[in-house]
């Protein structure tokens, strides 16, 4: 069923919109620690988010045995992502928020909530996910949109290095020809053979940017703790300053 009808009348499609709403602001004034998934998270301290709610995204669950603890909740919206390596994912424990355009591939999956995610122009910011949100080219910018939905005030984002080895035209499909993928935290994040999609980072700063007018609008706020992060559009801040804040 194309993902618009289902959305509106599909089978569970109900049921799930009635489980994101009783999700919203679970965590109201809380804070809450998006872990991106960039190389500097090898130069993070993650003993200091231990115990904070977090958001972990795409293949992060890689390194959750270094880390020495799971994300409260995870997020993964990219196709390649999801048609690659879903059965790991699914095995997930923590609930999931899934693209629902790839809702097949979890089907059975009680932790799975599913984020209808339209292709759209502007990259306007959902504050309801019962509701259509924006990609805006990255999981990141669904996770600040998770984030807002479960009521989180203070965001603060780690991992976000914002630059990439590879080179080529932003949003185009590309096959891993290295051995070692030096993009992300770990070296097998996107193996040999595998495929991702080229970054757009001009497409998610324009993103970002809306989700930075929507958190302060709100009386909320983003800090960008990224160590070494060229990411302009966010507050920064050392993440052992931004926790004690």
């Amino acid at each position: 069923m194309p993902d618009r009808l289902w959305w509106l009348f599909g089978s569970g499609a109900r049921h799930n919109r009635t489980a994101l709403r009783e999700l919203k602001d679970r965590h109201r004034g809380e804070s809450c620690v998006i872990i991106c998934n960039g190389p500097s998270l090898n130069r993070t301290d993650l003993k200091l988010i231990r115990d904070i709610p977090s958001i972990g995204m795409n293949r992060s669950y890689l390194m959750f045995e270094q880390w020495g603890f799971v994300p409260t909740y995870f997020a993964v919206t990219a196709q390649h992502v999801i048609e690659q390596f879903a059965e790991d994912i699914r095995r997930l424990p923590m609930p999931k928020f899934v693209n629902a355009s790839y809702r097949s591939r979890f089907a059975g999956d009680r932790d799975c909530f599913y984020l209808r995610i339209p292709p759209r122009v502007v990259q306007a910011f959902g504050a309801d996910l019962a509701q259509p949100i924006s990609s805006g080219g990255t999981v990141t910018y669904a996770a600040l949109q998770v984030a807002y939905h479960l009521g989180f005030t203070t965001i603060i984002i780690i991992g976000m290095d914002h630059r990439f080895a590879a080179q080529g035209t932003p949003n185009a499909t590309e096959v891993r020809q290295s051995e070692v993928d030096r993009d992300h935290m770990h070296p097998d994040y996107f193996p040999k053979g595998t495929k991702w999609e080229l970054p757009d980072l001009r497409r998610s700063e324009i993103a970002y940017r809306f989700a930075r007018q929507a958190y302060e609008a709100a009386g909320r706020r983003i800090i960008d703790a990224t160590v070494g992060g060229a990411c302009t559009v966010f507050e920064k801040m050392a993440l052992k300053d931004a926790l004690d804040r």
